[in-house]
């Protein structure tokens, strides 16, 4: 099915490499993170070229719900208590910046930008509401306790982030990309030292950044180990209410809000790619209780990569690779994940010093709770017996009922019916 977004505009596209060719600088990947870097790469006079696979913006950016926020749910009481002030309050601060260029740029490129107060609301539990907005005030972000919100129904309370925001990502991706150097179809399948490979060309690089959302090189990183995939769903209703912002519940599979247009966009069902979950039924039975007069237009999914401790993965790929790097584990929010990153890589590639690379760092410590759930999972389905494994490590796949094709529970690898691939990290289709 097809997202709003998509629906909303066709971008022209771009040509196939058809030749080997040598750059400063490959982005591996044409999401709005490597359309991001391009653009900062672009902006500071350094040579380079974006590969994208298939077309760009038509992966994971074309099925976002496309908040601009640092507020990615409850999160900033439990950096203060792991990490400390400090780094608490370098993500707060990066997440922000990542806004304000947002802002910036939507005064440049036409993208339906809306600024917008953000809420993340429980329903039982105003005490984790009230340490929320201790905690965000404590790093000097003005956040608000709200006892009412525009949704049909009663809460304990919601954390309100004012000034935050909305757009189309990808009108802001059309108009962002046209004085882009972008090669379109050009899926690079392997990486050597300095070297990716595609189809038709080889390219030689003294940086590359891989930014095709969950990283596919396996020998460094530990990426396949500390990181997941996870499934959420949205539908688009018209004729339901203007809620006037963006709202968020703070469980894990909680729902979430906000308005495009004449259209009521509600997400939710989320599941661990390759899991059950309640998928678009949950948001039907929530739409068909809450707002009966409407009617979905839109239904469409989304896949994100989940890192160990909820912080993305920005920076070098590995401490052995130093001219590799990468931008990964956004964690649902990679609309601000994505500016983070572009300006954090431009300018570690410039040699410059980012008051936010330690924060990000890949290669900070891996030692969570999540790690060993990751582990099991896979050594679960590698041990599973299935006609169908997935190219990528070979784990068992799951058949995905709902959307009709073949799920990866290791790590988020998806393919059609007939093998076809849809989602990374495996570089190819299943064979016959």
């Amino acid at each position: 099915m097809n997202s709003i977004w998509s629906e909303s505009v066709k971008i022209n596209g771009f040509d196939k490499l058809k030749e080997n060719i040598k750059t400063d600088v490959l982005i591996i990947g044409g999401g709005i993170a490597g359309i991001l870097c391009a653009y900062f790469l672009n902006e500071s006079g350094v040579d380079y070229i974006l590969a994208e696979g298939k077309n760009i913006g038509g992966g994971i950016t074309k099925n976002t719900t496309a908040k601009i926020t640092s507020q990615h749910g409850l999160l900033y009481d439990k950096l203060l208590k792991k990490l400390g002030y400090d780094k608490a309050k370098a993500y707060l601060d990066s997440n922000q910046l990542a806004l304000s260029k947002f802002i910036e740029l939507s005064k440049t490129y036409s993208c339906d930008f809306e600024e917008k107060s953000a809420f993340v609301y429980s329903l039982s539990d105003r005490k984790v509401i009230e340490k929320e907005v201790a905690a965000v005030n404590k790093l000097g972000f003005n956040a608000e306790f709200a006892g009412d919100i525009s949704l049909p129904f009663d809460i304990a309370g919601a954390v309100k982030f004012e000034n935050q925001a909305q757009f189309n990502p990808m009108k802001f991706i059309e108009g962002i990309s046209k004085s882009l150097n972008i090669y379109e179809n050009t899926f690079v399948r392997e990486l050597g030292k300095n070297t990716a490979i595609t189809d038709t060309a080889e390219i030689k690089a003294e940086h590359i950044i891989i930014a095709s959302h969950f990283p596919f090189l396996n020998k460094h990183g530990g990426y396949f180990l500390k990181m997941y995939q996870h499934r959420s769903y949205v539908i688009a209703l018209e004729n339901a209410a203007n809620i006037d912002g963006m709202y968020l519940q703070e469980t894990k599979n909680g729902m979430s809000f906000r308005n495009y247009k004449g259209f009521l966009l509600i997400g939710g069902g989320d599941h661990r790619t390759g899991k059950q979950g309640g998928n678009w039924n949950v948001l039907r039975e929530f739409a068909k209780k809450h707002y009966p007069n409407s009617t979905e237009k839109y239904a469409w999914a989304a896949q994100d990569c989940m890192s160990l401790d909820n912080i993305p993965y920005i920076g070098r790929y590995s401490k052995s690779t130093p001219n590799l790097y990468v931008a990964t584990g956004f964690n649902k929010w990679g609309m601000t994940g994505s500016m983070v990153s572009a300006m954090l890589l431009t300018d570690m590639i410039a040699g410059r010093n980012s008051p936010y690379a330690e924060i990000f760092s890949p290669s900070r410590g891996m030692l969570k709770p999540q790690l060993l759930l990751n582990g099991i999972t896979a050594a679960a389905n590698l041990l599973s017996f299935s006609t169908k494994r997935c190219p990528h490590m070979g784990c068992a796949l799951k058949w995905n009922k709902t959307e009709r094709t073949w799920d990866c529970p290791c790590h988020g690898s998806r393919f059609e019916k007939d093998g076809t691939l849809i989602d990374n990290p495996a570089t190819g289709g299943l064979k016959s």
